[in-house]
């Protein structure tokens, strides 16, 4: 009796018959087991042959089958008859005189080029895998194996390729991943049978990892165009770790996003490989070009679509690649920030540690927009500096000018980000608090500034110390040309203090230029001419002497005070087409015979009518006339002045005040100074007869708005920046030597995470605040100069694995005496990354090891060879290359340390 046999797949018949037709075989006719159904046009064309499939339910079918042949035709009978039901007779016309079967493997083995042997755990898999080779064979076949068996890696590979339209080699969880974006090839996976779907995960599932369940899953549940935004999602569903709060609400999430995944659950390892996956295809993408960010931008907005739809926008806040997950970081600093604000006197050192740490967080965001992570910087660098304590009032208008140029002038570049905001009104809120404290504190000093202004000015005081800005030529320029160097002079007209710690900053990042400070010591700084605006100082500057007076003064002046020497203005730097410099400014630059070039660069002054100087960050690529004459003034000591600085407007701040002229920042003295001016008069004085009112709050102004103002008595339009540089020579000027790090530990060190210690304890920490400076002998320059050795605050004494490293045999043994690094200098660069829990910025062991600033970079490279036993970094430097990192325990291991 016939047994139940299953419907014979057309792709099936073909591959069988196709054998068959190879085999030379005389019959005509092949009988195959299967039900009798053929769906399908009987007359098949196979290799140019004509082949009719017949289903025959009885003998007398398939008799009458072999009688309706036709000359030439192939016969292919389908049935369940047996050998015994259909008889000797029809028998002796069919193949091999038999009913033969359809053995799936058979077929795979044609398939492959006739291997000679299966792999048995391929065919442990089972039939659906023999059926879908069969069924989904390519035109051009299955590529043949590398040897005579096939394998299962290599048959489920060839097959999972084929059904996802994806490469072999890109069976990874990236590969999946990328797959997913491609609607079009997903179709044809989702429509699969389910055995092979599955089967084909789980096939995927060990060449791709746990990520292939949750992507196949999606793909097969109609969602797998969005299986990177979900992704995205998952690591905020699934987290490591965290609140009770954030637990609940991602369990409700869970739940919500089955549906996406077919009723799926995933579990941990799948949610991670499958967040970890869709964060590389973010990476990936937007590396890749415009389109490429467009596309990851549109999916991370599908992310937080989706994220809206199942109710978990408050967790964004933990993606690191989530657009609204950085407001929601940037939203917590912000809050952070507003509860480190003093109410009044210094800020607390443990909620300014918490405002560092909330701004980490937002620096960890892969999405953090460029400008707006910048102003949280300045945010935390402006806490630390109210956490400082503010110290008592300057003695001495050369102390308050230094506190502009060394603490201050850092203050107002910050003050300035912070100023432009940010858009969301809750960070907005918490910035102007933090602009309103910091206010507070800069208004003191300005005042404190201009009444010691004020003073000096009218008692006539000779300058000591101080320098004027009509003592520049006498006191900077002509001394370095007295040692036989040429000079090039930069005047870039407004540039205050906080600019030129940018302009130097850019400048010098290269290490083309070195800055020299006097005797290695901090900057000093210039004092403007009175009222602070360019007819006066400018003029007065160019001049050698307080003066007012335009362009054709400055010549006449300067001409009589170089007669060999060029003064250039900005219509003498330009240049026709395809040249960034005319030709006799070049030739000048060059030229033996001209002793000293000074240029006046207006790129500032023009911002404070027309741009918007408080957010301009200035540098080099901005104020491109200083990178075209430094280009061409490499044999030449460069000095960078300004004639003023500026402030900038304070929008619906700002203070208007009446005056009879149409200045915008000083009035002739015809009313005393109110609450907010002080009244000036003496020498010093170019403008108003000598005796004018100035105003010293920055709000203040009295004539028409613009982006910014000079002229008044705040210590950011009086005090003018001073850089003198050369191309790599800290050794060029006698009396000037390299700077150290310029900007203030502020700025650049975070604060340590306050502990409860002992009173002793915490004394010993804190550093001592760096003596006011006392008058100092005259040196060649006549400038106020402080040892280097005197700038960064004392280091503490070495910890004992230090005194151990330094007392040690091993150590002693890698000295190399030739240039050795002194045993202070070990200790306190040691030291410093040990305090800093072994790691350190280049600025800070610079600033601490009183290192000059362009030097610290070559100190490290030989204290790491120094610590490197047989090839094993001690010290690494971080990417940034500004980071460096102390392994304590190899260092330990590598000296024979006893562990501390």
């Amino acid at each position: 009796m016939s047994v139940p046999v299953s419907v014979a797949q057309p792709d099936a018949v073909r591959r069988k018959v196709e054998a068959w037709l190879g085999e030379d075989d005389p019959a005509y006719v092949i009988a195959l087991t299967a039900r009798p159904e053929w769906p399908t046009e009987p007359v098949l064309s196979i290799n140019g042959r004509q082949v009719r499939v017949v289903p025959c339910h009885t003998p007398l079918a398939a008799r009458a089958a072999l009688y309706d042949r036709v000359d030439g035709e192939r016969l292919v009978l389908l049935t369940e008859l047996t050998d015994s039901e259909l008889g000797d007779g029809l028998l002796a016309h069919l193949s091999r005189q038999k009913v033969r079967k359809i053995d799936p493997w058979d077929l795979v083995r044609q398939l492959f080029g006739g291997v000679t042997a299966l792999d048995p755990t391929l065919v442990r898999v089972g039939r659906w895998v023999a059926d879908a080779l069969t069924d989904y064979s390519p035109a051009d076949g299955w590529p043949a194996p590398p040897g005579a068996i096939l394998t299962r890696d290599h048959a489920l590979r060839s097959l999972t390729a084929e059904l996802l339209s994806l490469p072999a080699a890109e069976l990874d969880d990236s590969g999946l991943v990328q797959w997913s974006a491609d609607a079009c090839r997903q179709l044809g996976f989702s429509t699969l049978p389910d055995d092979v779907a599955e089967g084909i995960t789980t096939h995927l599932v060990r060449t791709a990892g746990p990520v292939a369940v949750p992507i196949m899953a999606a793909v097969r549940a109609g969602h797998g165009v969005d299986v990177i935004p979900l992704g995205l999602l998952a690591g905020l569903l699934w987290p490591a770790g965290s609140d009770r709060a954030a637990e609940v609400a991602a369990a409700i999430g869970r739940t919500r996003l089955e549906p996406r995944f077919g009723g799926l659950r995933l579990d941990p390892p799948q949610a991670e490989s499958l967040h970890r996956a869709a964060e590389a295809w973010v990476y990936r993408t937007v590396d890749s070009g415009d389109d490429g960010r467009d596309e990851a931008m549109r999916m991370l907005r599908r992310a937080e679509n989706i994220a809206a739809e199942i109710g978990i926008t408050g967790l964004l806040g933990a993606s690191a690649v989530l657009p609204s997950g950085f407001l929601q970081r940037l939203r917590s600093f912000a809050d952070a920030v507003r509860l480190a604000v003093p109410a009044g006197g210094t800020a607390l050192p443990a909620a300014v540690a918490r405002a560092q740490s909330a701004l980490a967080t937002v620096e960890a965001h892969r999405a953090a927009e460029p400008r707006r992570l910048e102003t949280a910087r300045m945010a935390v660098r402006l806490l630390r500096w109210l956490g400082s304590p503010d110290g008592p009032p300057p003695a001495t208008l050369l102390d308050a000018l230094h506190r502009q140029v060394r603490q201050d002038g850092w203050v107002d570049r910050a003050r300035l980000d912070l100023f432009a905001g940010d858009a969301d009104p809750q960070v907005a809120e918490a910035y102007r608090l933090l602009h309103r404290a910091v206010d507070a504190r800069r208004s003191r000093h300005d005042q404190q500034f201009a009444t010691l202004l004020a003073v000096a000015t009218s008692a006539e005081t000779a300058p000591g110390a101080l320098l004027r800005v009509e003592d520049v030529l006498d006191r900077v320029v002509q001394p370095i040309l007295d040692q036989g160097r040429r000079v090039l002079l930069l005047v870039l007209d407004g540039m205050g203090v906080a600019a030129a710690t940018e302009l130097a900053e850019s400048i010098t990042r290269t290490g083309t230029w070195l800055e020299l400070t006097p005797d290695g010591g901090p900057r000093t700084g210039v004092l403007a001419a009175l009222p602070t605006v360019t007819e006066a100082s400018r003029c007065s500057l160019l001049s050698g002497r307080i003066a007012a007076g335009r362009q054709q003064a400055e010549r006449t002046a300067f001409q009589q005070r170089f007669p060999t020497g060029r003064l250039l203005h900005k219509a003498a730097l330009r240049a026709g087409a395809g040249a960034a410099l005319d030709s006799e400014v070049l030739a000048a630059l060059n030229d033996p015979a001209t002793p000293v070039i000074a240029a006046v660069i207006n790129t500032i002054d023009d911002a404070l009518d027309r741009s918007e100087p408080g957010v301009t960050v200035w540098g080099e690529d901005t104020i491109t006339a200083v990178g075209d004459l430094l280009a061409s003034a490499a044999d030449r000591v460069v000095v960078v002045v300004s004639d003023h600085g500026h402030v900038v407007d304070r929008g619906p701040e700002s203070i208007v005040l009446p005056s009879t002229s149409s200045e915008n920042r000083w009035r002739p003295a015809t009313e005393p100074a109110g609450d907010a001016e002080v009244a000036v008069s003496g020498s010093r004085v170019a403008l108003g007869d000598g005796s004018i009112i100035l105003p010293w709050r920055e709000e203040v102004r009295y004539g028409p708005r613009k982006a910014g103002y000079h002229g008044g008595a705040a210590p950011a339009e009086a005090v003018i920046p001073l850089l003198v540089l050369t191309a790599g020579d800290d050794a060029a000027l006698s009396g000037w030597s390299g700077g150290p790090v310029a900007s203030p530990d502020w700025w650049r060190e975070p604060l340590a995470e306050p502990s409860p210690p002992s009173a002793s304890a915490t004394t010993n920490r804190r550093r001592p605040r760096r003596p006011v400076e006392q008058q100092q002998p005259a040196s060649l320059f006549d400038l106020t100069a402080v040892p280097a050795a005197q700038v960064p605050p004392p280091a503490p004494a070495p910890p004992d694995l230090v005194a151990a490293l330094l007392a040690s045999e091993r150590y002693a043994q890698r000295r190399d005496p030739r240039t050795p690094l002194a045993q202070e200098r070990v200790a306190s660069l040691l030291g410093t990354l040990l305090a800093g829990g072994d790691r350190a910025t280049l600025d800070t062991l610079a600033a601490r090891a009183g290192i000059p600033a362009h030097r610290i970079t070559g100190t490290v490279t030989a204290l790491r060879r120094l610590l490197q036993v047989e090839g094993y970094p001690v010290l690494t430097l971080d990417p940034d290359g500004r980071t460096v990192h102390l392994n304590r325990a190899l260092l330990i291991e590598q000296f024979e340390l006893e562990a501390r």
